[in-house]
Parts: structure tokens; C-alpha cells; sequence
């Protein structure tokens, strides 16, 4: 017999629901998505059931990580094939909360993380990470002790949620998976949705030029402006806009400057439009496998 499948409108629900997964015994894991979810989404499922017997996934479009010409009321919200995932890849539990449930009326507070918020993303998307920290810390309080995962596709939001989690002592592992991609290299992500095929074929020079500063690095170059050119020279033809290509350090996210030496370990981050559509990825150095074989 398949074991039940839940899903929980409040935050009081929810945490009661938890507590009943938790007093079954053999570990709890928990996935926070915004939904529209994709293969990306379910390998987070995967590695968190393969921690724990038992998982929850919330899906929830959180308003206050928006800015205000962002997508908020475009971003795809298909919550019925959602749940049909969910279910079919083992969830036992599943939050959807309303925007009214997660911050009531004369809600006042945010939770606010400094300096790793600072650098890469900080600067263009003011306020992003506080509605982050406040929404996972909401979610980390309704969820109890859990193992989190999340993607290093968004590698600055998993450094900020760690931590977060560790200076607030939350009951709460969180753990990063690497970044899940097709074939042809794209990071996985909701938005990929809104790219057109001439677009989408556009934003190929973007593993393609982390793959090629990969293949730098392995063979000795440590310049960071060697390795950051790598990925320029592909991306700065086919990008509308380029927000930044940095060189960071990977638990600091502190900037390289181009006249410095990365070491063994460095981030390698990127965040550009094609057309319309904002992308993100990023490679760390010794850690992460190519995104392409043929950069």
C-alpha cells in the first residue's frame, strides 16, 4: 500500500503534518520550490528522499523576493501538474500557502542576512535575499528539524540560507546539489520558459563559456581575469544585457579582482538577459564538473 499523500493550506496544518512524518520514524527532508516544477525540481526530491524517509515540498511564489519590473505576475504558478509530480516522485507532503497565510496582516518583521548578500545579485536586486531569508525562515519554522535541499544553480541564495540557518540555530540541515542541466548544458530554471528557440540558442555561450574557464583552470590558469575573459568573450555576442561575470570567493562570495590569482577553489558566477529573461549560473572551481564537454 502506497503511503498517503497530503497536501496542507496553513502554516498550523502543515506543522502538524510534519510532526506526523517526523514521529514515523527513519528522517524528514524538505524541498522549498516556488513551483512550475521541472526535472531540476525532482532531482532536489531524489536527493532529499535519499536522505530521508519521508519529504515535503512546499511551492509557494513569494512576493517579497520580487522586485517591482520583475516577473512576479508572470511567473508560472501550474499548481495541479505540480502536485501530480510531487506525487509521483514520492512526496508525502506538499505546503501551498497563500500569500495572506505567509505574511498576515500587520506583519513586520524580515529577516535580513549581511554581507554575503552584498556582492553579485545584491546590487541588482535590491532587497532579494531579505525576502529570501524571511520566507525560508518562515518555511524552516513551520517544517521543524529537517534536512533542506536546494540547487547551486542558485549558489549566493544557498550560501545565504546556510547561513542564516546556522547563526538563527535552526534545527535544520541544509544541504547544496549541483546543478542540474540538459543535454545541451542549460541550467535548468522555470524562466528557461520564457526563451524563444533563437534566444534559447543564444543562451548556450553561457555553459559553454563556464566550461571553457573550467578547462583553463584544470590546466593551471589561475588569473582571474584570464578565467573571467574565458567566459566574456562567448557570452558578451550573444547576451542582451550582461549584469556581471565575477570571479568570487566561494564561501565568502567576496570579488576577485582581475590582477589576482584564484587558488584551487573560486565561484565563477554569471547573470545576464537573452531578449527578456534573466539568467544565472556558475561554476566553482574543484568542485563542480563541466557544463558542456565541447566548451
Amino acid at each position: 500500500m502506497s503511503a498517503a499523500f497530503e497536501v496542507k493550506r496553513t502554516a498550523a496544518e502543515f506543522r502538524a503534518a510534519c510532526d506526523a512524518l517526523r514521529a514515523e520514524g527513519g528522517g524528514f527532508g524538505f524541498v522549498p520550490t516556488m513551483g512550475a516544477l521541472h526535472r531540476g525540481h525532482l532531482a532536489l526530491v531524489a536527493e532529499a528522499r535519499r536522505r530521508a524517509a519521508h519529504v515535503a515540498v512546499s511551492i509557494f511564489v513569494n512576493p517579497t523576493q520580487f522586485g517591482p519590473h520583475e516577473d512576479f505576475t508572470r511567473y508560472p504558478r501550474p499548481l495541479e501538474r505540480d502536485l501530480e509530480l510531487c506525487r509521483e516522485a514520492g512526496v508525502r507532503l506538499v505546503f501551498t500557502p497563500s500569500p495572506a497565510e505567509m505574511y498576515p496582516a500587520g506583519e513586520r518583521t524580515r529577516v535580513r542576512v549581511s554581507g554575503l548578500t552584498e556582492t553579485l545579485e545584491g546590487p541588482f536586486r535590491p532587497g532579494h535575499f531579505e525576502g529570501v531569508t524571511t520566507i525560508v525562515s518562515k518555511l524552516f519554522a513551520a517544517s521543524g528539524p529537517a534536512v533542506a535541499v536546494f540547487g547551486r544553480k542558485d549558489y549566493q541564495q544557498l550560501k545565504v540560507v546556510e547561513r542564516m540557518a546556522a547563526d538563527l540555530l535552526l534545527p535544520v540541515e541544509v544541504v547544496g546539489f549541483p546543478t542540474v542541466r540538459d543535454p545541451d548544458g542549460l541550467a535548468l530554471s522555470s524562466r528557461n520558459a520564457y526563451l524563444s528557440p533563437e534566444e534559447r540558442t543564444r543562451a548556450l555561450a553561457v555553459p559553454r563559456g563556464l566550461a571553457r574557464a573550467l578547462t583553463l583552470h584544470r590546466a593551471g590558469e589561475e588569473s582571474a581575469g584570464t578565467l573571467r575573459r574565458a567566459v566574456l568573450d562567448l557570452v558578451e555576442p550573444a547576451a542582451t544585457r550582461i549584469d556581471y561575470v565575477t570571479v568570487a570567493g566561494a564561501d565568502d562570495l567576496v570579488p576577485i579582482a582581475d590582477s589576482e590569482r584564484v587558488g584551487r577553489r573560486a565561484l565563477l558566477a554569471v547573470a545576464l538577459f537573452v531578449g527578456t529573461t534573466r539568467l544565472i549560473d556558475n561554476i566553482v572551481f574543484s568542485e563542480d564538473n563541466a557544463p558542456v564537454t565541447t566548451p
